[in-house]
């Protein structure tokens, strides 16, 4: 396995960065459902460290549940095509409030097929909250009502963004250097 600072080739949101917006993120879904019941709901696996910290910041009271979807395999791209649920939520979500806490959102496929899925089973509003928006990949509308930051078109691990399933420890978000990340396929 190769030390991450082998491809890194720039930290483009340090932790310092990351936790600040996380907190003002926080303080806004915060104010905007306060007196509200509010369920979040985790897609799995890269929005977990964002989720947990994301809490910490709510001043409200709120209850979790986790999706897993997948759309990426091995590498750098979301394949966008095929959408499937690996995980489905435990909660009951119908008249409820739901906030869709999702890591990055780039094509907005994966997203896009999520919130179609939970439409169908009547929640009183959904909203998305994503750390990081790659707007320019976006080929899905998809309505982001809380942006941690938007990013450009690089290939970004840590922070719960994983690189062949490794790395989400990394508390910054980082750029990749393609020609050096050796892929384990």
């Amino acid at each position: 396995m190769q030390d991450y600072t082998d491809f890194l080739q720039e930290i483009l949101i340090p932790e310092e960065e990351l936790q600040a917006r996380v907190l003002e993120l926080g303080a806004e879904i915060s104010r905007d459902y306060v007196g509200q019941d509010l369920l979040l709901i985790c897609i799995l696996r890269g929005g977990v460290m964002f989720l947990t910290d994301l809490m910490r910041a709510l001043s409200i009271p709120h209850a979790i549940d986790f999706m897993a979807v997948s759309s990426y395999g091995a590498g750098a791209r979301s394949s966008g095509s095929e959408v499937r649920i690996t995980l489905d939520l435990t909660t009951a979500v119908e008249g409820r409030n739901l906030l869709l806490v999702e890591d990055i959102i780039d094509s907005g496929n994966t997203i896009a097929s999520v919130l179609e899925l939970l439409k169908t089973r009547h929640p009183k509003s959904m909203r998305v909250c994503a750390l990081l928006d790659k707007a320019e990949r976006r080929e899905a509308v998809v309505p982001i009502d809380y942006r941690g930051f938007t990013i450009p078109n690089k290939f970004v691990f840590g922070y719960g963004l994983d690189l062949d399933d490794y790395y989400r420890n990394l508390p910054f978000i980082g750029v990749v250097q393609p020609d050096k990340y050796l892929q384990t396929d």
